[in-house]
């Protein structure tokens, strides 16, 4: 067992607040629930050792690559994500794909790079798909610049601020084996892994709100 496993076993529960915006699993539609289930399913959660791998650069931007974004974005949106890493889905492909707001296209970014980001930081609650029930706060640059290529191969520079920055950032280390337990004190780490043991025992799974990225104006991811 991982000692990220002994810490879970070990830990006795405690509240993690939630979004307040977000809608609660109950009330979701039978049809919408079983969609997040079933696109739940197949993303590895804490203890999966892909979730501590390091993401291999793409060389081939093929059909298969294609298919395997188009996958992604399914999945995540299924799920009631606004971002996912190929690694949650047990793939060691360095890519990731988003989408910040509902209205938006589906972006994927495949090799991603941050090239700059700013001095200024900013904290604000985030979740995870792959650590349900567990929201904590992370400080991070409010804004950067990243480089990578679309699914054809082509380059990208994207810059982004708030909620924008913050899903690339929080998807990209993912990408490099690093989860958000690995940016807070020890001490809401604990209590964060109380709140996952939680979710897991299936003690509040009926009522929580779906594990993402958040601020105050975001979906989940």
């Amino acid at each position: 067992m991982s000692s990220e496993q002994d810490l879970l076993s070990s830990e006795r529960d405690v509240e993690v607040e939630p979004d307040e915006d977000a809608l609660p699993v109950e009330e979701l539609d039978q049809e919408t629930r079983e969609r997040r289930d079933a696109a739940l399913a197949h993303v590895r959660k804490l203890g999966d050792p892909v979730l501590r791998a390091s993401a291999v650069e793409v060389e081939r931007f093929d059909d298969a690559l294609r298919t395997e974004i188009e996958r992604m974005g399914e999945l995540m949106v299924d799920a009631l994500g606004i971002g996912l890493a190929a690694t949650q889905v047990g793939v060691l492909n360095r890519v990731l794909v988003y989408r910040v707001h509902a209205e938006d296209e589906i972006a994927a970014l495949v090799n991603p790079v941050i090239e700059w980001s700013s001095d200024e930081l900013e904290t604000a609650e985030e979740g995870c798909l792959s650590l349900p029930g567990v929201h904590v706060e992370v400080e991070r640059p409010a804004r950067v610049r990243a480089r990578a290529r679309d699914a054809a191969g082509a380059e990208l520079v994207v810059e982004a601020e708030g909620l924008h920055a913050r899903v690339i950032q929080h998807e990209i280390d993912h990408l490099d084996g690093i989860l958000i337990l690995d940016r807070i004190s020890r001490e809401a780490r604990r209590e964060a892994m109380r709140s996952l043991r939680e979710a897991r025992d299936g003690e509040t799974a009926d009522t929580e709100a779906p594990a993402r990225v958040v601020a105050s104006d975001a979906s989940p991811a």
